[in-house]
């Protein structure tokens, strides 16, 4: 009976080991498809917002790494100072993972965007053109009305420019807020500048609707009701345009052209 007994813990404890080790060999797999996923979500969207993906376009994973390739440089930036970080792999780095660590990461000043932390280091897409610079993606995010709001924003190689915007996470109320992911107010954008004429952020979401680009660059339609939503949008670019954001880099841009 005592021989039964131990033969039985014993085998016991072999299947506990074994399904162990195919539980955590899965769990390994499955993470690296879903990294796989998430890098080539993140890289859609800045596809978009660059102007070298339709949105409505289906592309498989191949496709877009070799949009990517063709079109798109990562970069990691420093933010405090501007400067590009080639010890950091951009295409890799996780900015939202990054904030929420307090080794890579500090408090952010008191803010309308309500933006918590910011970290050390963030991604920036140059846009290239025959091997030239013609535009950059910047990440941004901030609060709306129910939601953080996480998208890009495009500019054009003068970094004032607007070229697009999107936003691809987010739960704002469909039909209001959610808007921001209406084609027809995306389109309102290109053309748009971000910079007044002393450099400080100038472009805002008004309440109504704003004139043409030429006419009323510093001004886009407001998303019919959903006023915070609009606010919201108005204080992310604020402060990601700004001094804690990416305006430090954005300064060297301009003055170095292809940064």
């Amino acid at each position: 009976m005592e021989h039964s007994a131990r033969h039985t813990v014993i085998f016991t404890v072999l299947l506990c080991v074994v399904f162990s080790v195919l539980v955590s060999s899965v769990a390994t797999s499955l993470k690296d498809r879903q990294d796989r996923n998430a890098t080539l979500d993140r890289i859609k969207n800045v596809l978009t917002v660059a102007g070298l993906r339709e949105s409505d376009e289906s592309l498989s994973g191949d496709e877009i790494m070799s949009r990517f390739e063709s079109g798109l440089v990562a970069r990691a930036v420093e933010l405090s100072s501007g400067r590009y970080v080639d010890e950091i792999d951009a295409l890799q780095f996780d900015q939202r993972k990054a904030a929420k660590d307090p080794e890579q990461s500090r408090e952010a000043p008191t803010n309308p965007a309500k933006v918590r932390r910011l970290p050390d280091h963030a991604v920036v897409y140059l846009i290239q053109e025959a091997g030239e610079t013609v535009g950059v993606v910047v990440p941004i995010e901030g609060y709306g009305l129910w939601s953080t709001l996480y998208g890009y924003l495009a500019l054009g190689p003068d970094g004032n420019t607007i070229r697009g915007i999107t936003y691809y996470s987010h739960g704002e109320t469909a039909g209001l807020g959610g808007e921001v992911d209406n084609p027809n107010w995306k389109a309102k954008w290109p053309g748009r500048q971000a910079f007044d004429a002393k450099g400080k952020p100038a472009i805002r979401v008004k309440k109504g609707a704003a004139g043409p680009p030429a006419d009323d660059p510093f001004q886009v339609d407001g998303l019919s009701g959903a006023t915070i939503t609009s606010t919201g949008v108005t204080n992310m670019l604020e402060f990601w345009l700004g001094r804690n954001g990416f305006g430090p880099y954005l300064k060297k841009f301009k003055q170095e052209g292809q940064g």
